[in-house]
């Protein structure tokens, strides 16, 4: 599963897609085979997360690889580059590769004390 941390030493994949809103879907359908059909199958592949914009013209790949060599590895794969030439025929990829530089969250909340029933007790 995907983890966000500081210090991991993995490589993040952000691949932003534009697309035309009637093919949102199928766009999605693509990625979803494509990630359960090959890229998790493939040597250092940790996990993928796919994103659709509210307004239908983008989807966001966020995946996760153990090193960039894993990932560029894809790019030899036969069945990888199949899945990747479908794509292309539905959208235009921006992709690049990430590190984690921070991450912030929410402060938690202490405890609330235990509260009395209304008759006292």
């Amino acid at each position: 599963m995907t983890e966000i941390s500081m210090g991991r030493k993995v490589v993040t994949l952000i691949n932003i897609f534009t697309v035309a809103p009637e093919n949102q879907d199928r766009l999605l359908e693509l990625l979803g085979q494509a990630t359960d059909g090959v890229m998790r199958k493939l040597p250092g592949f940790i996990s993928a997360n796919l994103h659709r914009s509210v307004d239908g013209t983008r989807v966001v790949n966020y995946a996760q690889w153990e090193n960039r060599e894993a990932f560029e590895a894809i790019f030899t794969n036969p069945q990888a580059v199949e899945h990747m030439a479908a794509i292309r025929n539905l959208a235009i990829g921006d992709r690049h590769l990430y590190e984690v530089v921070s991450v912030h969250g929410r402060p938690q909340n202490p405890p609330l004390p235990p509260t009395r029933r209304r008759d006292g007790k």
